[in-house]
């Protein structure tokens, strides 16, 4: 009788902890129909076509939510609701879960504006503050990146609006990377050049078109300053490029005998006389102390030459 009994009126009708129960059910039961419905249309339709990834999972969320709120809707009918006697009841609860909820709906804005302006896709190998990685997942509420210790990160949708973001794969996946180079002063910068092509010539990471280029940023103080230019496809692989350009470089201007500088530093010391002036009771002090120094040394002069006087007199009265 406790589960039967009516416990919840709405309208004209009442409604028991069984009643509720089975809603609950095909609420749930709608929930896994919608994401099996997604992943379907995601994994067989989806897939055929040609577009990105970032568009197929804007499309199946789409479609995900759009079937979870179409079925509760025609469950709630169903069910026999009458929906609009639920307005003021869920404006209540609007209010109260709004205060409550505020991060969560947040959250839910930046994903919902990040889904559609697309500025971040799966796959895009980003830079959120300090962290660096791989976008694997887009979701409501936060995005994961695998970074490239091969950890999971989940940061949240609002942090990707609020902070600057870098996007090396935002419609160009090609990016540039800078290797500062450093030789000592007259080094022949023909050979200098030459030898920083040819390391960017033969990485088979290092694209052809742009062509890799030579600059030379300045004079410092005991160096001369290069920087080489190339351009690359893969930006997750830059720390590993520029690790390999940098073993060849080394190479070769070991092989060009061109000098890498070290910074050196040089002291010169003068030497000279510094006026010191000392107050004359000080200076009577100083030469009084040195007397009673000079004496006590002079005394004790005195008394090791008698003891050694007198142990060689022992020795000579009694022979071995």
């Amino acid at each position: 009788m406790s589960l039967t009994s009516p416990v919840i009126s709405l309208g004209q009708k009442s409604y028991s902890v069984i009643n509720i129960i089975i809603l609950v059910g095909l609420f749930i039961g709608l929930i896994a129909v919608a994401g099996a419905v997604t992943n379907l249309l995601r994994s067989r339709v989806l897939r055929i076509t040609n577009v990105s990834r970032g568009v197929q999972d804007l499309i199946a969320v789409v479609i995900n939510y759009s079937l979870i709120f179409i079925g509760t809707v025609v469950l709630l009918q169903i069910w026999g609701l009458d929906i609009s006697s639920l307005a003021i009841i869920a404006s209540v609860l609007g209010v109260a879960i709004g205060f409550g909820v505020q991060g969560v709906a947040k959250e839910l804005v930046s994903g919902l504006t990040i889904t559609f302006e697309r500025f971040i896709q799966v796959g895009d190998f980003v830079k959120i503050g300090e962290f660096m990685g791989t976008v694997e997942r887009l979701n409501a509420r936060s995005t994961h990146i695998r970074t490239l210790d091969d950890i999971l990160v989940i940061v949240p949708n609002s942090r990707l609006l609020d902070t600057e973001v870098v996007n090396w794969s935002h419609r160009n996946s090609t990016s540039r990377l800078v290797l500062p180079v450093r030789v000592a002063y007259g080094s022949n910068m023909d050979i200098v050049c030459s030898a920083l092509l040819e390391a960017a010539k033969y990485n088979s990471d290092v694209l052809k078109k742009p062509a890799p280029k030579v600059w030379l940023k300045g004079y410092g103080e005991d160096f001369l300053d290069f920087q080489l230019l190339v351009w690359i496809s893969k930006p997750r692989r830059q720390f590993q490029i520029k690790s390999d350009l940098y073993f060849q470089i080394d190479e070769n201007l070991r092989l060009h005998e061109i000098r890498v500088p070290f910074p050196q530093r040089s002291l010169h010391v003068r030497s000279g006389s510094l006026p010191l002036e000392i107050s004359p009771q000080l200076e009577n002090s100083l030469s009084e102390l040195s007397a009673s120094l000079a004496a006590w040394l002079k005394s004790q002069s005195s008394l090791d030459s008698r003891n050694g006087s007198t142990n060689s007199s022992s020795k000579n009265q009694n022979p071995d």
